[in-house]
């Protein structure tokens, strides 16, 4: 049997599984911040991270009855949204770059970080295409390790390691300039 996890707002969340509106606009107002930015990690677009945001919101609140207390409630929807906005960029055909299982090993340079430049680092992860962004989003800023990040974008483990070594990869290229790092 699971444990049932104990969510400081439990009594939001059973008045959200009874329909009451006002129970969903606190809840929606308490998370609404952590999850717009897991969509924009992702989406990389204001008005799409925020539609496709409300649009996991209204679908959360619609499935309240299968969220089982196993995990944190922010931890389920962060999983909605997650998903929403990993359909979002499917629909747009962001294509995940294929990658070959016999792929030359790409080198992990030694580097050390001179100086953190936090506005510079999340410049650059914008301006990484979709499918590196997403995949570099979902291992290092969300957590998901490779082995998971392959089951949600369906793609396989060596792929997704490959997505993020090049995205860590263009991501130095982007930050050369700005003389954050030196190699070793």
């Amino acid at each position: 049997m699971k444990t049932l996890y104990e969510n400081i707002h439990q009594e939001i969340i059973d008045q959200c599984r009874e329909g009451n509106q006002k129970a969903q606009f606190q809840l929606y107002k308490l998370y609404y911040k952590p999850m717009y930015s897991v969509c924009m990690r992702i989406i990389n677009q204001p008005a799409e991270a925020e539609d496709v945001m409300q649009e996991a919101f209204l679908n959360a609140f619609r499935n309240m009855e299968s969220y089982k207390n196993e995990v944190s409630f922010g931890a389920w929807l962060k999983r909605i949204v997650i998903n929403r906005s990993l359909d979002h960029l499917k629909k747009k055909r962001v294509k995940l770059e294929e990658i070959s299982e016999k792929t030359a090993q790409i080198p992990d340079y030694q580097m050390e970080l001179k100086e953190v430049n936090m506005e510079a680092i999340k410049n650059a992860i914008q301006q990484l295409p979709d499918g590196y962004r997403v995949v570099l989003s979902l291992y290092l800023i969300e957590g998901y390790d490779h082995e998971e990040i392959s089951e949600i974008l369906g793609i396989s483990n060596s792929n997704s390691r490959t997505q993020y070594l090049r995205a860590k990869n263009k991501l130095r290229e982007l930050l050369k300039d700005k003389e954050i790092y030196s190699y070793n």
